[in-house]
């Protein structure tokens, strides 16, 4: 297997030092659970974050850094994939963060997610302590039985997605706006001081696998979100009338390894009625090769779990978030530079295609 030095999660590449912080708003499971990311002042190395929390890999962003109150940043809500969890996708998460966007990676509470937590009270109060009153409960990924149509089960989850995405994002225009938010995890971030400076007319969802048909939906459904940006979606469980409603501009980024001609028909179908829905394929990618797992696996464990595509796994990550801001730039108005990779946009690339003919 690889060397430790050679896994790692990269730095941000934009002009911004990245922060981020966990958000629990409601310790129930009915609330918002998400990792913020977001432009800060400097900090300290020794301030980074597990990848995973509890556990190995530091990513480089400060853990509840400073955050750089001077200006309004646009806003990228982020769905996992199914078997993902809020902390799979920070090398994207901080990239988008590092060129000036506010990110918002959910762990959805569908049962979808490896595993994840809320709290419940004590059956006895232990003190007055409101933590200590508290304890966890862990909800693991719900596999399919035997007796079940999956597509009902997944139709079901892709709903409560979408209502979380938009949860999420009730939160932060609460935060906005300058109403306190009380956040079950201690010690984090003080939200208060990002009052004022997300820009509410410019918010995009954004996912992977389940989160890209998640990100499709929430931009049918919520027009707040002014385009979407679908990783490698999976179209199985958008249901039929999905290709009657009317969309946001939806951008999808597929692997070459993933994607039926099933799944590809589905897209120009939305494509058909949607002239604002771009289709492009990354040359030698496989489907883990949008998350983090791409980077932080040696060749023995790539190989076995096909996390890396003949494509090296760096460059499918920049093509990703290059391709992605300027469609971002495109449709929400930004003053930046992003234009520079509209080709990409286009599928226009020696590592990249437009959608194939059927």
């Amino acid at each position: 297997m690889g060397s430790s030095q050679s896994l790692r999660v990269p730095t941000g590449k934009g002009p911004f030092n990245v922060g981020c912080t966990d958000v629990m708003a409601d310790h129930t499971r009915q609330g918002s659970f998400f990792r913020l990311y977001y432009p800060c002042e400097a900090y300290e190395p020794s301030t980074q974050p597990s990848w995973i929390p509890r556990c190995y890999y530091s990513i480089p962003v400060g853990w509840n850094a400073p955050f750089r109150a001077v200006e309004k940043y646009p806003l990228i809500i982020f769905s996992h994939g199914l078997g993902a969890f809020r902390t799979l996708y920070s090398s994207i998460c901080l990239e988008m963060a590092s060129q000036g966007f506010v990110v918002a990676a959910v762990e959805h509470r569908d049962e979808s997610a490896a595993c994840t937590y809320f709290f419940k009270p004590r059956v006895e109060q232990l003190s007055e302590d409101t933590q200590s009153d508290l304890e966890e409960v862990w909800l693991p990924i719900r596999k399919l039985n035997a007796s079940e149509e999956e597509f009902s089960l997944r139709n079901e989850q892709l709903s409560q997605r979408v209502e979380e995405c938009g949860r999420v994002l009730d939160v932060l225009a609460d935060i906005n706006s300058g109403t306190p938010i009380k956040n079950a995890l201690l010690d984090n971030l003080a939200l208060s001081v990002l009052k004022g400076c997300i820009d509410l007319q410019r918010v995009a969802v954004m996912g992977h696998s389940f989160g890209g048909s998640t990100s499709i939906l929430a931009a049918a459904k919520d027009k707040r979100f002014r385009c979407a940006v679908a990783l490698d979606s999976w179209m199985f469980p958008l249901a039929e009338d999905i290709y009657s409603k009317d969309l946001s501009p939806v951008f999808c980024i597929n692997s070459e390894k993933f994607q039926t001609q099933d799944s590809i028909a589905k897209m120009k179908r939305l494509q058909s009625t949607n002239n604002d829905l771009k289709i492009i394929t990354i040359l030698g990618s496989v489907h883990q090769s949008h998350t983090d797992f791409t980077l932080l696996t040696g060749d023995l464990l790539s190989k076995l779990f096909e996390t890396r595509g003949a494509i090296d796994p760096l460059k499918a990550l920049e093509i990703t978030n290059k391709a992605a801001m300027a469609f971002l730039q495109r449709h929400l108005d930004l003053q930046k530079d992003f234009d520079q990779w509209n080709a990409l946009v286009e599928g226009h690339d020696e590592d990249v295609v437009p959608v194939p003919e059927l």
